[in-house]
């Protein structure tokens, strides 16, 4: 059974390793656009931040309702950052019991 597990668990892996960079991307995108060094007026940068937005969005909102608001910082996607990487180190756990 570890043996059919195994490729699915890198896969996982990997698929956790892009989301993260995503999210990165999105904070970073977030705050150039906080601190007018990119301007949403335009098109290309508008389209890029609006799909980060749509991809890590579904991932922090629920996060942002139990994270209290701390004012400009938000705490969230430290916590998702938290999360993915317990499931990450738990993923080849679970093969192994499994």
């Amino acid at each position: 059974m570890h043996d059919v597990l195994m490729p699915l668990i890198i896969v996982v892996n990997y698929a956790i390793e892009l989301f993260k960079l995503i999210v990165l991307a999105s904070i970073v995108m977030s705050w150039l656009v906080a601190f007018n060094v990119l301007n949403t007026h335009n098109r290309v940068v508008y389209m890029v931040v609006d799909t980060l937005y749509r991809i890590t969005e579904p991932a922090l909102r629920p996060l942002r309702r139990i994270i209290p608001n701390t004012g400009a910082v938000d705490l969230s996607p430290i916590a998702l950052f938290f999360i993915l990487w317990l499931i990450q180190m738990y993923l080849p756990m679970l093969a192994r019991g499994l």
